[in-house]
């Protein structure tokens, strides 16, 4: 972040370009809410029709305003913004808050206009945020540099909260909520068009803030995939979680998020696995987001996680272990040594996990405490959930229980504690006083747990391996062909099946009779990148009078169906027998290239059971992706099966990925499909290549 930043949260000086009189204007609200939230920067309303504004001395131009802001919030017409915007710079401002809307969310032209307000901008080293956005506030320092009608009803409570969102209007709904559910809240920067200020800078500014303990960033397409990435690093590295709400993963989604923030929505498989990657959480509801930073709050993020229940229902635990199991997150049985003891105290208890103590906590509060230290201490588990339902809102039980969980709480505040209760609002605020995060929904309080297990395993995770050194590839000016693409990857040590191209039908067979029988054979064109849409492959070709026949159904299919590409002859290569399994490389507009593994077959066509992660990367990384697969049970010598060679696969993927990083934007796509994984030791050999050449501009 950059000096024009640094005083986003608390300026000492903020000029309002368009300040209304009226409080409820939008030009107006700023000024009236940092007037009743008690901000004890100065203000300067800029009005040429006004000598005051609410009670404020007015100027009527940005040149007369006795300093230099260090932030200005301008609320004029779309026309007028560029020249406020100069006249700021030329003053030598730190960062414009643009509210007004006009830009790059309404076309081409709105798009031009945005851009000169951004030269404008950088002329004189000044931040925007916006245009087209809500603006900041932060709740500790006073500072509304927002017109979030949202205020209206009341503000929230001042907690360690950020919020970074790119629409305005949902993260007031979101506000909203915190200040229903009575979650505290530091501050929050909507970005809106981002003409230069992108939400990854903003996650990295909240790193920085030693008051934010959580991030929540709501994202509708990620800009500037750099920025971003170095911000989830960053909060990785400082074990700042950041759960991310991001939207417009369907086709109708995304197209709203263009129109909405002129953002391009990307593809959500690619993000949710940077996301997971840099060890941020995703959410994919409000309600989520905001269970897992309130739960978050606590800064307990137990790895590795398991979770123990104590319940006073039978059916709530059923409940809490079906969305554990859902979820992945354990729930290992206590001790049988435990499980009899507790048994002896109350031997109608079921004291497996969920540990259940009954209605007879009722009569004997003392239950609860003593099955809950059971669970902890013997159990052993690092994330507790104590069902209490709506027996803590009964008076003559409530503030027993919550001195039982206390008791517990005190002898390991280590522990992840959460509870499952109805009652009212001071009920609630009791139990969170006393350090336990309250949960109405059991099945939410799992989803949190486990996200707090999550954050824990990626910062525990250590830096992962170098990838591998990998002579560079030199690409052709244009797409080559299947034959040409494999001898460029076999310069880089990616292992593919032995093979020859043949002009004729004699050198087919010869071929044929080296390699061994049965062979593959393929028509070979720089023009024909998918062969089998015209029957260009032909699999078990037994013999050396089905080689003869076979080389000239191929060349006659050529012919026929694809009659303006260029043939180079036919291939014949060895036929390995193995699990097949698919490499790939894509180029994401956001974050560049990206590696792609699946298992062959119906694993990927129907399935769609494949695993990205962006380029480059190390063995280690590329061996974590193949065992994430659904799939991998096949590698890894399910009923019965031997063992395929995924250290040699995954060797493979990882000498793929420094290819596609160090090759450039040239590269548009790598396609190895099939790669046969032999067994264990024998290596994978890719069975067919495809490498696409990005066309330049104009052609």
């Amino acid at each position: 972040m950059n000096d024009g930043l640094a005083r986003l949260f608390a300026p000492r000086s903020v000029a309002v370009i368009g300040a209304s009189a009226d409080p409820v204007r939008i030009g107006g609200r700023p000024i009236a809410y940092m007037l009743a939230r008690g901000f004890t920067g100065t203000i300067w309303p800029v009005n040429p029709n006004r000598a005051e504004v609410q009670g404020v001395k007015a100027y009527p131009a940005v040149d007369d305003l006795p300093g230099v802001p260090d932030i200005a919030i301008i609320a004029v017409p779309a026309a007028q913004v560029t020249d406020a915007v100069a006249a700021l710079a030329a003053r030598g401002t730190g960062a414009a808050i643009i509210f007004s809307s006009g830009f790059a969310e309404t076309g081409d032209d709105g798009e031009r206009l945005q851009q000169g307000l951004s030269s404008a901008a950088r002329r004189g080293g000044m931040r925007i945020i916006g245009p087209n956005t809500l603006g900041v506030f932060d709740l500790r320092s006073g500072f509304y540099g927002t017109f979030m009608s949202a205020f209206e009803a009341g503000f929230p409570a001042i907690g360690r909260i950020g919020i970074a969102s790119q629409s305005g209007a949902y993260c007031g709904h979101v506000v909203s909520v915190m200040r229903a559910r009575s979650i505290g809240l530091a501050a929050a920067v909507m970005t809106g068009n981002e003409a230069d200020v992108t939400l990854g800078e903003v996650i990295a500014r909240m790193v920085e803030d030693p008051d934010i303990d959580v991030i929540a960033a709501y994202a509708e397409g990620i800009k500037a995939g750099e920025a971003f990435v170095a911000a989830l690093e960053a909060a990785r590295r400082a074990r700042k979680p950041v759960v991310v709400m991001k939207v417009g993963r369907s086709a109708l989604g995304g197209a709203a998020a263009r129109s909405h923030t002129a953002a391009i929505a990307g593809n959500d498989a690619v993000t949710s696995a940077v996301l997971a990657e840099l060890g941020a959480v995703q959410a994919r509801t409000t309600d989520e987001m905001l269970d897992i930073a309130q739960l978050a709050t606590r800064r307990i993020y137990p790895a590795p996680n398991t979770l123990g229940v104590i319940t006073v229902s039978g059916g709530a635990g059923v409940v809490i272990s079906d969305a554990a199991e859902a979820a992945g997150l354990p729930m290992p049985p206590m001790p049988e040594a435990a499980q009899t003891r507790l048994k002896e105290i109350l031997p109608y208890a079921a004291p497996g996990n969920p540990v259940d103590c009954t209605a007879q906590v009722l009569n004997d509060v003392s239950l609860l405490g003593r099955f809950a230290e059971a669970a902890v201490s013997e159990g052993g588990y690092s994330s507790i959930i104590a069902f209490l339902t709506y027996t803590a809102a009964a008076a003559s039980l409530s503030a027993r229980l919550r001195e039982q969980l206390r008791k517990v709480r005190d002898r390991h505040p280590d522990r992840l504690y959460a509870v499952c209760i109805v009652a009212d609002p001071e009920r609630v605020a009791e139990f969170e006083r006393d350090g336990f995060t309250v949960f109405e929904d059991p099945a939410r309080a799992v989803a949190a747990i486990d996200a707090m297990g999550k954050f824990g395993a990626a910062f525990a995770r250590p830096e992962p391996l170098p990838a591998p050194a990998v002579p560079p590839l030199s690409l052709p000016d244009a797409t080559p062909s299947e034959a040409e693409a494999k001898r460029l990857l076999q310069e880089a040590g990616i292992a593919c099946v032995p093979e020859t191209i043949c002009t004729t039908a004699d050198e087919a067979v010869a071929s044929a009779e080296t390699f061994g029988f049965p062979v593959v054979m393929k028509i070979v064109s720089p023009d024909i990148l998918h062969k089998t849409e015209i029957g260009g492959v032909m699999l078990g070709v037994a013999d050396a009078a089905a080689v003869r026949q076979a080389f000239t159904t191929l060349l006659e299919r050529a012919r026929e169906r694809a009659p303006q590409a260029r043939i180079d002859g036919v291939l014949v290569a060895r036929q390995l027998a193995g699990i097949e399994s698919i490499l790939g490389i894509q180029r994401d507009p956001v974050f560049g290239p990206v590696a792609m593994v699946g298992l062959g077959g119906v694993f990927v066509e129907i399935l769609g059971d494949v695993a990205f992660r962006r380029c480059p990367l190390g063995v280690d990384a590329a061996e974590a992706m193949i065992r994430s697969l659904k799939a991998a049970p096949v590698l890894l010598g399910a009923r019965g099966r031997k063992r395929a060679d995924i250290g040699a696969l995954a060797a493979m993927l990882s000498r793929l990925s420094v290819v596609a990083h160090d090759a450039g934007s040239r590269l548009a796509s790598i396609d190895l499909n099939p790669v046969i994984v032999l067994e264990d030791g024998r290596g994978a050999f890719a069975a067919d290549a495809v490498i696409e050449i990005a066309r330049a501009h104009g052609d």
